[in-house]
């Protein structure tokens, strides 16, 4: 499943990730910006692992964000993590992305367009965004 594929909604929780996945449509769950160097890697595959098992009928893509750590990267990618962005000025940047193709995997160098849940607008504008989008491309709206 391509990352890119679906809505992406920037989620913080479980919670979050609950909310998201209550309106039963397909979406990428996305981390916070570098999320992985604060958060870590194993917190992202813990959390998409529950909200997958508790929404198994919602077809669910998932971006966890490394900021400029490819050493958080390939952690990541050690613990079955296949969808992730990396910036493009990371060290190794290069030998990442030949690891993560390797392994049919995804490494953007950007954020897609997303809507945040830690704007508590974006919450109200939710269902809206996940149900009237089919990827990321349909507006051209970036909302973050």
């Amino acid at each position: 499943m391509v990352s890119g594929q679906y809505p992406a909604v920037v989620v913080h929780s479980l919670a979050d990730a609950r909310l998201v996945l209550a309106h039963g449509a397909p979406v990428t769950l996305l981390s916070g910006e570098a999320a992985a160097l604060y958060a870590g890697c194993g917190w992202w595959r813990a959390l998409t692992a529950a909200a997958r098992a508790e929404f198994p009928a919602v077809p669910i893509a998932d971006l966890l964000d490394c900021g400029d750590a490819s050493g958080q990267a390939l952690a990541a990618v050690r613990i079955g993590l296949r969808h992730l962005i990396l910036w493009p000025d990371a060290p190794g940047r290069a030998k990442v992305a030949a690891i993560v193709a390797g392994l049919d995997g995804v490494l953007l160098a950007e954020r897609p367009p997303a809507l945040d849940l830690a704007d508590p607008a974006n919450r109200r504008r939710l269902h809206e965004w996940v149900q009237a989008r089919t990827g990321p491309d349909d507006n051209g709206a970036r909302l973050r």
